[in-house]
């Protein structure tokens, strides 16, 4: 089974403006409500293209109640911990010349509720695959991610980590399944300026060499490279469209390599997936729909 935690679940309140104005009344266009976090978005990604998942993480309030029946309603399996105080956040996404976000700060997280993660996640087994996405909370320990790899590294589990900075590096040592930075977050995790597809496959590879199986690099507009743990090193491009929205676009992929390889266990299968997936929400007003990942899968 795959599990997707979100430690900090939003809904994501979605308006275009037709020309933002600070300091004014600005009136939308359009208006549209998310259920967020991005293992919910790996979830239902996953959901849409027929893969089955159960999102786990923490909700709170009447939001966290709107967001947990959200995503049942998407078909997503989930098992949230409800907390007692607080409510989950919601993110304000403003699509107008340029896209602008407001995202909220989310709910305290106790060490009862968190010590209740930590037993959902000793259920795990061999086999199953865990992805930990995203930012975490203030109010937890900043080795979280490492905390739950420890926990569990005698399970040989695959663990996919998206995250940044020292919260992905500091995972390396237990050899994540899965690790997808950018190039914007490769530079930054190096403090480096990377001109070249070189450049990006020479750190890539360092993070291959701190402890990576495979390093999956996403490139916007110019495609993805995966390190793969064969030391094959594939690049992809991208299928035509037009872009109407990045929010979701890299857990798409995410998603999308996760089902590519759970169907096939062919990494160039799973690259290709994940860069038709990625497009597929970038050039949609929502996540990925099956139908138009398969159209795009073509053109790769």
């Amino acid at each position: 089974m795959i599990y997707t935690v979100t430690f900090n679940p939003a809904l994501d309140y979605v308006v275009r403006v037709e020309d933002l104005t600070l300091g004014m009344v600005n009136r939308t266009k359009e208006e549209a409500i998310y259920y967020g976090g991005k293992g919910i978005n790996v979830s239902t990604v996953l959901k849409n293209l027929g893969i089955e998942s159960v999102a786990l993480g923490f909700v709170a309030g009447f939001t966290g109640d709107v967001i947990e029946k959200g995503v049942k309603e998407l078909g997503v399996a989930t098992d949230f911990i409800h907390l007692q105080e607080g409510m989950s956040r919601i993110n304000v996404k403003i699509r107008s010349n340029e896209e602008s976000e407001i995202n909220g700060q989310g709910p305290k997280i106790g060490e009862l509720e968190l010590a209740k993660l930590f037993e959902q996640l000793s259920k795990l087994e061999k086999g199953d695959i865990l992805v930990l996405a995203g930012s975490i909370p203030n109010s937890l320990p900043s080795d979280i991610y490492e905390k739950i790899m420890e926990h569990l590294q005698e399970k040989e589990i695959q663990i996919v980590v998206d995250a940044t900075k020292d919260l992905l590096l500091n995972v390396l040592k237990y050899h994540p399944f899965l690790i997808k930075p950018n190039n914007h977050e490769l530079e930054e995790v190096f403090q480096v300026s990377l001109k070249t597809e070189e450049d990006l496959i020479v750190y890539g590879k360092k993070l291959q060499e701190m402890g990576a199986r495979n390093v999956l690099i996403s490139r916007a507009s110019k495609g993805a490279i995966l390190i793969d743990e064969h030391q094959n090193v594939s690049k992809i491009g991208v299928p035509k469209g037009t872009v109407k929205n990045s929010v979701g676009a890299g857990d798409s992929m995410v998603a999308g390599f996760i089902a590519g390889y759970s169907e096939s266990k062919d990494y160039q299968y799973a690259l290709k997936l994940a860069g038709a997936t990625g497009s597929a929400t970038a050039f949609s007003e929502g996540l990925a729909t099956k139908e138009l990942v398969m159209e795009l899968l073509k053109q790769l």
